[in-house]
């Protein structure tokens, strides 16, 4: 039952927000009662805060199983920027949540007891993928993996959550398959050339589609 309605709950807040969740739709979509719903889990904000430790402990979950100790630096890291890349696209609700708590200023966030320490054994395997790289002789500098980590889910995030004004903006699909495509090479090259101080036309960096219109201009 509990598991029922945590997932009843991300659906609702990751449509309407929290302030537009009602814990009516929740119960019912969990095929549950306000009784049960508050005896196992609580009130709409703790249930909230339920939703958000249980999206990060997935991913996180999921990065473990990546094996990223036992690839080639390099491989590490696109496999990384790889599978953020897809995680995010697989669950849009985790972009809707992350907005959400990002507009409550992490109000929500700050009273949990379980999310820093689930992010410290992530950044130690992304650290020692940058040890073993700057030792092999792959990457120039041991970057904080911290920055690193931003910088990659960055690049996927922003894309995803404007993709709507951006295709507007510049005339494309921002999230048809080719698109898409191009936008996950045009990641690893540029994250790998940084790393090793090659040139992202290396990494095989995909070239941008022309826009539909093409407007001839002088200089």
């Amino acid at each position: 039952m509990r598991l029922r309605i945590l997932e009843a709950a991300k659906q609702e807040f990751s449509a309407h927000g929290l302030a537009g969740a009602r814990v009516d739709r929740i119960a019912a979509k969990a095929g549950a009662n306000k009784r049960m719903l508050y005896y196992h889990v609580g009130n709409k904000d703790e249930l909230y805060l339920a939703v958000l430790e249980g999206a990060y402990d997935k991913i996180r979950s999921e990065e473990r199983g990546l094996d990223l100790e036992h690839l080639d630096p390099p491989e590490a890291i696109k496999r990384l920027i790889e599978f953020t890349w897809g995680y995010f696209l697989r669950n849009p609700e985790f972009l809707s949540l992350l907005q959400t708590e990002n507009l409550a200023r992490a109000k929500h966030l700050k009273r949990s007891t379980k999310v820093k320490s689930m992010h410290s054994p992530f950044v130690e395997m992304i650290r020692t993928v940058v040890r073993r790289g700057v030792e092999s002789g792959d990457f120039q500098v041991a970057v904080d993996p911290v920055q690193l980590y931003i910088s990659i889910a960055a690049l996927s995030f922003f894309y995803l959550s404007n993709s709507a004004t951006l295709s507007v903006i510049f005339g494309r699909d921002l999230l048809d398959k080719k698109a898409k495509d191009e936008r996950l090479a045009h990641m690893s090259g540029l994250v790998l050339a940084a790393l090793t101080g090659r040139s992202a036309a290396l990494f095989e960096v995909a070239k941008a589609p022309k826009p539909r219109s093409a407007v001839a201009q002088t200089v």
